[in-house]
């Protein structure tokens, strides 16, 4: 089976992708292309998938560049391709013939670039991580390297919608404890349960760093398992593990 890529109108003419699981070398529960390192999946079969990936960005594989992911607000500055992995959440790129890229299964993966400074950006951005500040950061390590806010566009790839995300009432206080503002963002579920949507927040976050056009692609990671993998689903399952889903943009 061949790759299935999901791709934005807001990022063209870069290079990118959020990849679906489809067309990968795992099996089992991480059937179809599992790119996470840190699952329990046969390291062969990822390094395989990941190889995959980087043919399809037009890059080596040592040029398909990844962070170890820490659900932080941290971001690092990419200058050359190599196989180190810094602890860290999002990506910046001026240099041309890398490929940034994001692991997720649930979290939105986030893609950034501006046409203009020819700079790239990737962000994994769970619930933590947003609410911290990791896609504002992004924003700020681009202008960094010479972009304009107003001129970077972002889109949310496939990550968990709010109709699937339900969340005790101690979550909801964590949020309404920073920003009464953040009660936007939940509705009433079943008895004290609440239902999150991550990625309007996501998108309220992207809009006052001042980014000149955002939107979410509009898959739910959780309600489509042909396409995508998910921590929730896996967990509600009781499954040993899951797959991670990779996005990636380039110059």
């Amino acid at each position: 089976m061949t790759l299935e890529i999901l791709t934005a109108d807001l990022l063209t003419p870069f290079q990118h992708g959020f990849f679906t699981r489809r067309g990968g070398a795992s099996s089992g529960v991480f059937e179809g292309l599992n790119c996470g390192l840190g699952s329990t999946d046969q390291r062969e079969a990822v390094l395989l998938n990941r190889q995959r990936v980087a043919e399809a960005m037009d890059v080596p594989e040592q040029a398909l560049m990844a962070v170890h992911q820490i659900h932080s607000p941290d971001v690092v500055t990419v200058q050359t391709a190599g196989d180190t992995r810094p602890k860290a959440d999002a990506m910046v790129t001026r240099e041309r013939g890398i490929a940034l890229s994001i692991l997720t299964a649930d979290c939105q993966p986030v893609l950034f670039a501006d046409p203009h400074a020819q700079v790239v950006g990737a962000a994994h951005a769970g619930w933590r991580g947003t609410l911290d500040g990791v896609l504002e950061a992004t924003v700020n390590a681009m202008v960094d390297l010479g972009a304009r806010a107003s001129d970077i566009v972002a889109v949310i790839g496939p990550s968990i919608s709010q109709r699937a995300y339900e969340v005790g009432p101690e979550f909801v206080e964590g949020f309404i404890s920073q920003s009464a503002e953040y009660e936007q963002f939940f509705t009433q579920g079943t008895d004290d349960r609440h239902l999150f949507n991550l990625p309007a927040l996501g998108l309220e976050k992207l809009r006052s760093a001042g980014v000149g056009a955002a939107h979410w692609i509009n898959h739910c990671t959780y309600s489509d398992p042909s396409r995508f993998y998910s921590f929730r689903r896996a967990t509600h399952a009781k499954e040993a593990d899951y797959g991670r889903l990779i996005s990636c943009i380039r110059l």
